[in-house]
């Protein structure tokens, strides 16, 4: 008679690990890793001894954001950003020679201050404002609108010319502060 003893069935493993590994490769290879842009901010070179510069308060005009995502600009509470660039193109280029607006547009400079909860959408939002009110002056002053300013082409000659006279002798002095610490209450 037959043995009755049950006969184990397994199944040969030895190359799921080489299967494993290998479908590993594939897919760290084919795989696109998204590299997120983020802010094109030109930052100062470093200075070895740095002076300080004496700016007048009439000269520098000041943003806050809070933790709560509002805005204190001059002093004045808000809950948005409407009317920002009027403000800050007035305040620049001081055509009406107010002692409330800047000496000169080469001394005007725009303050951002944040605290460290404040939302990065804001902060983004506000810089956005910021500069374009920047690009509008640039803009008109060689006759065009402020997107079509930020779309001249440097490389052609004719267009860095138009680029390089709409900010000549209006620098783009935006000051970042240091964000504040979060106060938790």
């Amino acid at each position: 008679m037959r043995s009755n003893k049950l006969k184990l069935e397994s199944i040969n493993t030895g190359s799921m690990a080489d299967i494993a590994f290998l479908l590993l490769i594939f897919f760290l290879v084919s795989t696109t890793i998204l590299q997120e842009k983020g802010l094109m901010l030109k930052l100062p070179p470093e200075v070895d001894d740095p002076t300080t510069i004496k700016i007048k308060d009439r000269n520098v005009f000041n943003i806050y954001v809070n933790s709560k995502n509002q805005y204190l600009i001059e002093n004045e509470v808000r809950g948005d950003l409407s009317g920002l660039q009027s403000e800050l193109i007035n305040f620049i280029l001081n055509e009406s020679h107010s002692d409330h607006f800047a000496e000169s547009p080469q001394d005007a400079v725009v303050s951002i201050k944040t605290d460290r909860g404040t939302d990065y959408k804001m902060f983004i939002t506000l810089l956005d404002e910021v500069k374009e009110s920047y690009y509008t002056i640039y803009g008109d002053r060689v006759g065009m609108s402020a997107s079509a300013y930020r779309a001249l082409d440097q490389s052609a000659l004719e267009q860095r010319i138009l680029y390089e006279k709409g900010k000549e002798g209006i620098p783009m002095n935006i000051s970042i502060a240091e964000p504040d610490a979060l106060a938790i209450k």
